[in-house]
């Protein structure tokens, strides 16, 4: 991994890293669009398709593990590799001759997944200096970019090209991972010094209390994410707009959620996680609710106070991890990220059957009265590190 070098905010490497998320979530996003090629080509059921997402997501449980190895080990290179392997991985998919072959296409990749977001963030959190919710708000913004021009990446791609000869587009992933050998190359590849690492028992006992509250913040968090991004389009249409507004207001809700990640990262630098996070759980359920009984222009000009209220509140997670466990950073974020991704895993199940048995509308208001049930945990969480770091001597 990359030791802390002080207090700078070293924006250029911090730059490099965050664009090279943004390269490796574009080819995370190729699945979903490729999908219906994949189920015409090899004849796929929907259950056999939809397993296709459970293998590039399920090695996201192995982060902890990850994340411990990159707290006792120089793992810089994870950081650097990762974009490479994950675009050619999903590069590739266009010549698996069958699904086993795409199966294990899809877990490659998985795996680069994982290990990338279990170390490139504590990458980031040592440039980051005192101004950690600043350079978590540069990684999340990475993400959301790569998230949102994938789809278009790999339709256009399509447009011109065979499904094979999206492979050559593997070379993008490959010179990032160059670009970041290059930018990290000079930066001290120890976590943390030559001091002893700490045994993962130890660190984990450390950690289970903060955990315990923010798995707690997580899951009340968890289905006004389903509301704001997964079922939007869903619920829109059964409200009666056509399939092209609907598919426009979750672009509205995304593109607004990379304002508020770079935005709540930055703002609780100076006023402190916790006043982000009580502000984030008011403010997100609230325009919720109003989008919920507006209608017309109204309800559109809503749709970014959601998105960017709801996910401002990442990177200030992030970042409040990092600061709690600075002798085991990878290691904390690697369990935060795993249960992260279990819990967002059983969410979008319970929306759905909540939404089945007694509407979309209903499981729409769940979702926020249980977001402002969040709020008293928030005081449960360690007291702020955030704006004091800025304002010491």
């Amino acid at each position: 991994m990359i030791e802390e070098t002080g207090d700078e905010f070293e924006a250029g490497r911090i730059a490099t890293i965050a664009g090279g998320h943004a390269v490796h979530d574009t080819f995370t996003a190729f699945l979903p669009p490729l999908l219906p090629r994949f189920i015409e080509t090899l004849t796929l059921s929907n259950t056999a398709a939809g397993m296709l997402s459970a293998f590039i997501q399920l090695p996201s449980l192995l982060q902890a593990f990850i994340g411990h190895l990159a707290d006792r080990t120089a793992l810089r290179w994870i950081v650097v590799a990762a974009p490479g392997v994950t675009a050619t991985a999903m590069s590739l998919l266009g010549w698996a001759p069958g699904y086993p072959v795409l199966a294990l296409l899809l877990l490659v990749a998985g795996v680069s997944v994982a290990a990338f977001h279990a170390t490139a963030p504590v990458a980031i959190g040592f440039l980051s200096g005192r101004r950690l919710g600043r350079g978590m708000g540069y990684w999340m913004v990475g993400g959301e970019l790569g998230r949102t021009l994938g789809p278009l990446v790999v339709v256009s791609a399509l447009a011109v090209m065979s499904l094979r000869s999206m492979a050559f587009l593997a070379l993008a992933g490959i010179a990032t991972s160059v670009v970041l050998h290059v930018r990290l190359r000079d930066v001290p590849l120890r976590s943390r010094g030559d001091s002893e690492p700490i045994h993962w028992r130890t660190a984990v006992q450390a950690m289970r209390g903060v955990m315990l509250v923010l798995a707690a913040l997580v899951a009340l968090r968890s289905m006004m994410m389903m509301a704001a991004t997964l079922f939007m389009p869903v619920f829109l249409t059964e409200e009666g707009s056509n399939l092209w507004v609907a598919g426009a207001a979750l672009s509205i809700v995304e593109a607004a959620g990379v304002v508020g990640a770079f935005a709540g990262g930055w703002i609780s630098d100076r006023v402190g996680r916790r006043a982000v996070l009580v502000f984030s759980h008011v403010a997100a359920p609230i325009s919720l609710g109003l989008f919920m009984v507006a209608d017309g222009w109204v309800r559109i000009a809503l749709l970014p106070i959601v998105g960017l209220t709801l996910l401002a509140i990442q990177p200030v997670l992030l970042a409040l991890v990092q600061e709690q466990f600075p002798d085991s950073r990878a290691l904390a974020n690697g369990v935060y990220l795993s249960i992260n991704f279990a819990i967002r895993s059983i969410a979008a199940v319970a929306y759905g059957a909540v939404g089945d048995a007694f509407g979309l509308s209903t499981a729409m208001l769940i979702g926020a009265i249980a977001m402002f049930a969040g709020l008293p945990l928030i005081w449960l969480l360690p007291r702020d590190q955030g704006a004091q770091s800025l304002v010491s001597p």
